[in-house]
Parts: structure tokens; C-alpha cells; sequence
């Protein structure tokens, strides 16, 4: 894998553009990162290999945003959101990673319309009560697991706040840089942290923290009307990404 060239011509952009996501700009853009690999290696192994890579990019970001997150939030969300790590592991040898990314398009899908419609009736913040949390954090911490596609369900909970954008992107990165140091446990156990995954690992790592402080410096140069846009229409790339990918694979 080290010396094919097709490997690299999907992989390192596919670095680059979770380091921006992670970063704070693009929203779940990052999401599109394990699907650009796994055109090449299978999405498992492409998985294994983002791991130690996101947690690199994850302290790069908590660095970055430290004391700027909205820890209510947090405590709400990342009990359940562990909770669906443990379901991710439990399940890891039944569950079709296919079916998985089909039903996280379709809720990315479904949210977007509902920020058109809340947009077309004024009405951009609203509240987030226990079964949000419970049902969205859950969700997130079971796809991040089986396929780092946490994103939207996560942004189904947290971007109707209408947090300002700085916070909002602190409190993404402290949500995710917890749940993938928690989701090194089970891959561990799953044993998907073999040599050659290990050292490629490090090949692409160099690129981490640079395209994470990129996308840092992004965040702190756009309007937050911008970036909830771009966000949106990130997501809305994304979800069409995943289902087409998914239905294909399925059918």
C-alpha cells in the first residue's frame, strides 16, 4: 500500500480535507474522507488508518479552541453518544457499513430540508431538549464508530442552537476529540490497528496538523452567515455522497 500510487492520489486529499473539517471550516466535509479512501483499500481498513489521524488533528483543534466550547452541550449529548460506541462495538461483526451510511444520508438529507423550511419561515434557533441528545448522540457515537460518520447526526442536534460559529466549532471538536479517544479502545480489541495500517498511519500524518490549522484560520475569516451555509451545503454534498454509494453498493 505504501508504494501504490493510486493509494495516495485518493488518500491525500482525503487527509486534507478532514484536517480543514476538524479545523472548523466545511462542517462535516470531513465525512467525505474514509468514503475518497475506501475507493482504493476497503472502508474498514481506510477507517483504522484515520483514526490515530484524527486524534492528531483532534488535539491540534482542542489546542486551538480551548476554553471556547459550550460544555452544557457536551454534557448532554457525549453520555449517549458513548452509548453508541458501545452498541458500534458490540455489533461490529454485523453490521453493514453500506446500510449504515444509507441511513445517515437520508437524515442529513431530511435535516437539511427542515433548515430550508426553517429558513423560508424565519425561524433559525431553537431548542434542544433530553430526546434530542439521547437520540442524535447516540446516533453519532454508533456511525462515527462503524464508519467515522458521526457528523450529521450530530449537527442534527447542534446546529439548530444557533451557537455563535467559533463556538459551535469548539464544542464539534471537544465532542469528537473525546469520541475517538474512547473509540481507540475497541478498534484496539477488534484488532484493527495491524503494522502496515500503523505505518501508513504515519506517512499521511504529517499532513494533519497543518491542514487542521488551516482550517482554524478559515473559521476566523468568514461570516458566521457563511459558514452555517456552508455548512448546510456540506452536509447536503455529503448525503448525496453517502446514499448514491450506499444504494449502489446495496443493489
Amino acid at each position: 500500500m505504501l508504494t501504490d500510487p493510486m493509494f495516495y492520489l485518493a488518500a491525500v486529499p482525503a487527509v486534507i480535507l478532514v484536517g480543514l473539517s476538524k479545523g472548523g471550516f466545511g462542517g462535516s466535509l470531513g465525512m467525505l474522507g474514509v468514503p475518497m479512501m475506501a475507493l482504493v483499500i476497503s472502508p474498514i481498513q481506510a477507517a483504522a488508518i484515520f483514526l490515530p489521524i484524527l486524534i492528531c488533528m483532534d488535539a491540534v483543534g482542542v489546542y486551538s479552541y480551548w476554553g471556547k466550547a459550550n460544555w452544557q452541550v457536551l454534557k448532554g449529548i457525549l453520555p449517549f453518544a458513548i452509548v453508541g460506541i458501545t452498541c458500534g462495538w458490540l455489533l461490529a461483526d454485523h453490521v453493514d457499513e453500506d446500510v449504515i451510511r444509507l441511513m445517515v444520508g437520508l437524515v442529513a438529507l431530511a435535516f437539511v430540508l427542515d433548515y430550508i423550511i426553517r429558513t423560508l419561515l424565519k425561524k433559525q434557533v431553537s431548542t434542544r431538549g433530553r430526546a434530542s441528545a439521547i437520540v442524535w448522540g447516540t446516533t453519532a457515537g454508533f456511525t462515527s464508530f462503524v464508519a467515522h460518520a458521526g457528523g450529521p447526526p450530530y449537527q442534527i442536534h447542534t446546529l439548530p442552537m444557533g451557537m455563535h460559529r467559533v463556538t459551535f466549532v469548539a464544542t464539534s471538536v471537544f465532542f469528537f476529540a473525546t469520541v475517538n479517544t474512547i473509540k481507540l479502545i475497541p478498534y484496539f480489541f477488534l484488532g484493527q490497528f495491524s503494522p502496515e495500517n500503523l505505518w501508513t498511519t504515519l506517512v499521511l500524518l504529517p499532513i494533519a496538523p497543518l491542514a487542521t490549522m488551516a482550517g482554524v484560520k478559515l473559521v476566523h475569516v468568514i461570516s458566521q452567515t457563511i459558514f452555517y451555509r456552508l455548512a448546510y451545503i456540506s452536509m447536503f454534498v455529503i448525503a448525496l455522497k453517502l446514499c448514491s454509494d450506499s444504494l449502489l453498493a446495496l443493489m
